[in-house]
Formats: structure tokens, sequence, C-alpha cells
């Protein structure tokens, strides 16, 4: 797929978030969504990354915390899109599994709900 610019990317980004259910982002509480060229290591494997502590093993989790991240790979994503419909339908499910992340649900768990 051709390049898209930073800019352009986020708000497809924005949109598919925008399109997801209530009841799936109304309990995100005290997340971020980020994108991103490539992650850390330059790789074009990670499509996405939920960086924080999930919903269930949250303790004492409260005031003052950094929010957690969700971050979504613009690179990565570019190179697995045939074009820009599958390019939002990989946003799409990319946004679902990170934010399954948030709520608790691994990748085993996600892989069997056919998310993964």
């Amino acid at each position: 797929m051709d390049d898209i610019s930073a800019e352009d990317f986020e708000r497809l980004v924005i949109d598919e978030l925008d399109l997801l259910p209530d009841d799936m982002v109304d309990g995100l509480d005290n997340v971020i969504f980020v994108t991103e060229d490539r992650p850390e290591d330059g790789s074009l494997d990670l499509l996405g990354l939920y960086d924080g502590i999930a919903l269930t093993e949250r303790g004492t989790y409260g005031f003052g915390e950094l929010p957690d991240r969700i971050i979504l790979y613009r690179e990565p994503l570019l190179s697995i899109a045939e074009d820009l419909d599958d390019l939002k339908d990989q946003i799409h499910v990319t946004l679902v599994h990170e934010i399954a992340h948030f709520y608790g649900i691994d990748d085993n768990q996600l892989h069997e709900l056919g998310w993964g």
C-alpha cells in the first residue's frame, strides 16, 4: 500500500476508534491512544501495543498514575494492508486487540475468539 502521512494515519485511527461500540470504550480509564511509525526495535512485526496495567491486575492503581497507552504502528500496518479499506480493517482489529489487553484478555483468549 502507498505511504500515508502520520497525520492522515492518526486521523484514520481516530475515525476507527469512534466506530467501536460504546460498551468497549466507555470502560477505558486513564488510557491514551498514540500512533508511532514503528516499534522501538524498528521491526514491522508488531502492529500495536498495550503499554500499561490490565484492569484485571490493578490493585492500588488510581490517582496520580501515568495513563496507560495503546500504540498503533503506522508502517507495520501499512505493510500488511492491500488498500485503504484493508488498512481501516487492520486498524479496527488492532484497536480491538489492544483494548482487549486493557481488559485483561490475553493473546491466547483473543486467538480463540478470532481476534488474535
